[in-house]
């Protein structure tokens, strides 16, 4: 190889490493020191920060009602009865407890096998009691009397059905929710019972993991969340059993687990519980988002797994029940007020 020939390939080669270093942008041949980078702040260090798109609701933060327990009891199925004592349930040893208005708590139904997770009470003052069994294939609905005794069956635990929660229309007939599924398997749904619980009829099958139910103050909507895919449905009614034509809704997406037991008010509005998240969303007859209620101590990780909530009749007040998941502070209820009055239920009228 000649001279010139071995000039012209190292002219060549530092012609190539130019042009490779005219490429590439200053930013990546900065010092690591300065690149760009993620940081935490105190929000997003929380155990759930509140996804940007519901930053902006209107936000209230509830306070301490009563201590249930310094056990972490699985609370659910808020009710008040004609005389404002407040009904709930403790779902893995399914006791149903009683708090007085003048916050004097006593078990009405002591440990079981019902694996209880809803409550409804009926005109007539019986308490109906939606069961979980063995979570598996076991799940059944009871009635009892106020004291806890009488208790009779209603959907029978060989029926085929995981009873979360229930709800009672006008008519005396009631919807529960169907806890079987999983994300990839729609096993559960939304089934009304007539009124002499005689006849079981689907209404919104194929749901996974079906949870809350609601009814607007016309009987007119139907609502029900889907724990596992998230979603909130709101279901426009022909008559009790059938969805009107293109009735039925997804109408909105909720963002990680999960959406819980829910309430109606007298203006339509719907309050959902975020189990996990340690608060409540409301949401517009339409099913827009429009608030959210808070409770204590959640941005430290407690109180996380409220579940259920309850309207004390003919006012806005509003009771949440919780428990702290692994901390320490037990099993709790909280109070505050909602947009309207909760909605008149079947056990007033």
């Amino acid at each position: 190889m000649t001279r010139n020939n071995i000039n012209l390939k190292i002219a060549r080669m530092f012609l190539l490493v130019f042009l490779f270093m005219a490429l590439v942008p200053v930013a990546a041949m900065a010092a690591p020191k300065d690149w760009p980078a993620l940081k935490y702040t105190n929000e997003l260090k929380a155990p759930y920060p509140i996804p940007p798109s519901e930053k902006g609701l209107q936000t209230i933060t509830a306070v301490p009602y009563f201590k249930v327990s310094d056990k972490l009891l699985q609370l659910e199925g808020a009710v008040y009865d004609r005389k404002n004592n407040l009904y709930f349930v403790s779902v893995f040893d399914g006791q149903v407890f009683k708090l007085t208005p003048d916050k004097k708590l006593t078990t009405i139904l002591g440990p079981n096998k019902l694996g209880s997770a809803g409550l409804a009470i009926h005109k007539d003052g019986r308490i109906f009691i939606a069961g979980l069994g063995n979570f598996k294939d076991t799940g059944t609905l009871v009635a009892i009397n106020p004291d806890g005794s009488g208790m009779k069956t209603i959907i029978p635990d060989n029926a085929g059905y995981l009873v979360d929660d229930l709800i009672f229309d006008m008519n005396g007939g009631f919807y529960f929710t169907d806890f079987r599924g999983s994300s990839t398997n729609p096993a559960g749904g939304v089934y009304y019972v007539s009124p002499d619980f005689k006849k079981i009829t689907p209404v919104l099958p194929n749901m996974t993991i079906s949870n809350g139910v609601a009814i607007s103050p016309d009987g007119k909507t139907l609502w029900s969340t889907e724990l596992c895919l998230a979603r909130l449905h709101r279901i426009n009614l022909a008559d009790a059993v059938t969805p009107a034509p293109f009735g039925t809704e997804m109408v909105y997406q909720f963002t990680g687990f999960a959406p819980d037991s829910m309430r109606a008010d007298a203006d339509g509005n719907v309050y959902v519980a975020m189990y996990s998240q340690g608060r409540i969303l409301v949401f517009n007859k339409q099913g827009a988002p429009i608030g959210q209620i808070l409770v204590p101590g959640r941005e430290k990780g407690h109180n996380m797994r409220t579940t259920s909530m309850a309207f004390k009749p003919g006012t806005n007040e509003m009771v949440i029940v919780t428990n702290d998941g692994g901390g320490s502070e037990g099993s709790q209820i909280f109070t505050c007020k909602g947009f309207a009055k909760g909605l008149k239920p079947y056990s007033h009228q």
